[in-house]
């Protein structure tokens, strides 16, 4: 509700005061200078992952796992298999009820093309403290590029509610020099 009442009923054909179309042209130039920010920032800013998504059955995709793992198996850790493929390879990783499998082991400043997928339900790829996030579903293959900047040990956190079993659901990824 306006302070004053309009002089006229028919408001729109008003003149914009002054100080009003001040406001306006702000406000849209403001608004214009975010988008080209969200643009820029997208492409420059290193901050979104520009992935790829591909349909994959999930069988067909737990096959292409299991080779993976297969091949490149170095040693087990708490009874899973830690994979260390060597640097610029695919690397596989599924999400299942409740883990992700296997254990990486990647080299530090290699680049790998990293896929994931979902064997059951909807999962979520959280990598701790790097926070990179993906929504895993089955039947979808995610392929996410990336080159690790500092060694350690990270988490992979599913941050989609699973089941009763959500909660233990964390993964590894090993980065070495």
């Amino acid at each position: 509700m306006a302070l004053t009442s309009p002089e006229s009923k028919i408001w729109w054909n008003e003149r914009i005061g002054r100080a009003e179309l001040v406001w306006i042209t702000i406000a849209f130039l403001w608004g214009v200078f975010m988008f080209s920010m969200m643009v820029w920032w997208h492409l420059e800013g290193n901050q979104n992952l520009s992935n790829e998504v591909y349909r994959i059955a999930p069988t067909k995709f737990e096959e292409k796992t299991e080779a993976f793992t297969e091949k490149y198996t170095v040693r087990e850790e708490a009874g899973m298999p830690v994979a260390k493929p060597e640097p610029g390879a695919e690397v596989y990783m599924l999400s299942r009820l409740w883990e992700w499998w296997p254990i990486l082991e990647l080299k530090k400043g290699q680049t790998y093309r990293l896929h994931l997928s979902s064997m059951d339900w909807q999962h979520g790829f959280s990598l701790q403290p790097v926070n990179i996030n993906i929504q895993v579903h089955p039947g979808l293959e995610h392929v996410v590029t990336l080159t690790p900047t500092q060694t350690g040990e990270f988490s992979v956190v599913c941050n989609e509610f699973c089941g009763v079993g959500h909660h233990t659901m964390v993964g590894r990824i090993h980065v070495v020099e």
